[in-house]
């Protein structure tokens, strides 16, 4: 899978969680250690991780746990999305856009990459190019695609024309690693201008980076980092209690914080951007109906649903906008908990007897669970639903790639993603005209408020069509033990910059 989606391996599924609610320790990312301690430069990070990359090349499918691992880390962009979704330059030292918007013209800062090559304008080049090129299935593919040429004027300046004016169009861009052109495959191997170098690469287990002694840029405040990975939850968990790992990215069960609470960790709690779908093949019967799509919507009930899976943790949402962003609007109940409502809406579109649709849905992360769920509800109705357990990689090829589903559960990760409801060709295949007009007016819009005025009427649109149904907005929360400080708390499209991370 692409960056587009969060590939955790959760085996287990999640108990309902308890009465009451947990109470998050009062400690934020960054707390300092005791006084007594003090943060040891040369210390390395072992981060415990869920989200392991199925490959290293983000163009590739190597899912959200290269961008974890990798994005900032190990490559760098022309720009930096921050920990809290601002825009900086990076590679790019310099930035003139012409007046009609078009031209882009990019300086470049001095950079080496990993191998020793020094950073030239024919690497963005090549790396602008393969992001957007034939063989690409990368998370802005479409978004990028903006791109008409990409010129190297000399070594070190880099002009880059558009086909139309694109506001994002610097935000995007960081997102796309900066690769150096004689490379080769990137997929078991890596070679970028970042902080840290690849070290150790361990498919089903590891990686390793090292700090990148020639970084053209602040030095971190570690001596490298190791991701280890884990299929188990309880046995991530383990691993921080016991001191085998430092933190870990993203916490999985509510359930276990009381145990690090008492232990004296970290709680930290920030923006999450990941939502949990139920997509629907808009293409096919029933759901091109969208009177189905409302029925199936108001026949759940997303807050028992919530409760269940985070005791109370996350959010409802009723789009694909999370509070974060600026076109957020308060949508939750526009398709409400009705199951009157649902069963009036099957009549009307001609199932007043209900049928039955399948559910396509990883074995990884919490999905099966959520299926169950689903099934439960929809029985009330009086929809069956057969539930097919796949692996992510079957996910990838029967779902994403040839569009062989009915219905199919899915954590979307990235922020700034309700542009893929204007692409009728993206796998839940939801065609709306007016979508899709708005969505190319707003990236050429002349105004961050005429831009957010036109996706917000995407946000309403899609919302009253049930293009989905949005379950739930993750909670965005990681534990780490005493001592450790630095770590970035937001989960914005599972971007983890590690290199602030000390301890003591």
């Amino acid at each position: 899978m692409s960056s587009r989606f969060r590939s955790t391996r959760f085996g287990a599924a999640l108990a309902v969680a308890t009465a009451g609610l947990l109470v998050l320790a009062g400690c934020a990312a960054g707390a300092a250690p005791s006084a007594s301690d003090a943060a040891d430069p040369q210390a390395e990070i072992v981060v415990g991780s869920q989200n392991e990359p199925t490959n290293l090349d983000q163009i590739f499918g190597g899912s959200s746990g290269v961008t974890e691992v990798f994005t900032g880390n190990v490559y760098e962009g022309l720009f930096k999305i921050t920990d809290d979704a601002q825009v900086e330059p990076l590679l790019a030292a310099d930035t003139k856009v012409s007046d009609d918007g078009l031209t882009y013209t990019f300086t470049l800062r001095d950079a080496t990459f990993h191998s020793g090559k020094a950073l030239t304008a024919a690497d963005v080049v090549f790396s602008l190019e393969r992001f957007i090129g034939t063989d690409s299935i990368a998370a802005r593919k479409r978004q990028l695609s903006v791109i008409d040429t990409a010129t190297a004027v000399d070594d070190s300046t880099v002009q880059v024309t558009l086909k139309q004016p694109s506001i994002s169009f610097t935000y995007n861009l960081g997102y796309v690693w900066i690769v150096n052109s004689e490379a080769g495959d990137l997929t078991a191997t890596a070679d970028g201008t970042g902080p840290y170098k690849l070290a150790d690469y361990r498919k089903g287990d590891s990686i390793s980076l090292d700090v990148n002694p020639d970084y053209w840029g602040d030095a971190p405040a570690n001596g490298g980092v190791v991701y280890q990975y884990f299929a188990d939850p309880t046995a991530l968990n383990n691993a921080l209690l016991t001191g085998a790992v430092d933190l870990v990215t993203s916490q999985s069960n509510p359930d276990s914080l009381g145990d690090f609470e008492a232990a004296g960790f970290q709680i930290i709690e920030g923006t999450s951007t990941t939502k949990e779908l139920l997509a629907f093949n808009d293409r096919v019967a029933p759901f091109s109906d969208v009177k189905v799509r409302k029925a199936i919507y108001s026949a759940i009930d997303r807050q028992k649903l919530l409760d269940a899976i985070w005791n109370g943790r996350g959010q409802l949402i009723g789009s694909m906008v999370p509070p974060s962003e600026p076109w957020y609007l308060d949508l939750a109940d526009n398709n409400p908990y009705d199951p009157a409502l649902s069963k009036q809406l099957l009549t009307e579109a001609g199932y007043a007897d209900g049928f039955t649709f399948s559910i396509k849905t990883p074995d990884s992360g919490v999905h099966s669970t959520v299926a169950e769920f689903l099934k439960s509800e929809l029985a009330k109705v009086g929809v069956t639903v057969d539930i097919e357990i796949i692996t992510d990689d079957q996910w990838y090829q029967q779902v994403y790639t040839d569009k062989d589903f009915q219905a199919t559960l899915q954590g979307h990760v990235n922020d700034r993603d309700i542009n893929f409801y204007g692409n009728p060709d993206f796998y839940w295949g939801y065609d709306d005209a007016d979508v899709q007009t708005w969505l190319s007016q707003s990236e050429a819009a002349a105004s961050v408020d005429e831009q957010t005025a036109l996706i917000r009427q995407v946000n309403q649109k899609i919302s009253d069509d049930a293009a989905s149904v949005w379950l739930y907005l993750n909670p965005q929360l990681r534990v780490a033990a005493p001592g450790v400080t630095g770590v970035p708390k937001n989960g914005l499209n599972s971007l983890f910059y590690v290199y602030g991370i000390q301890k003591a």
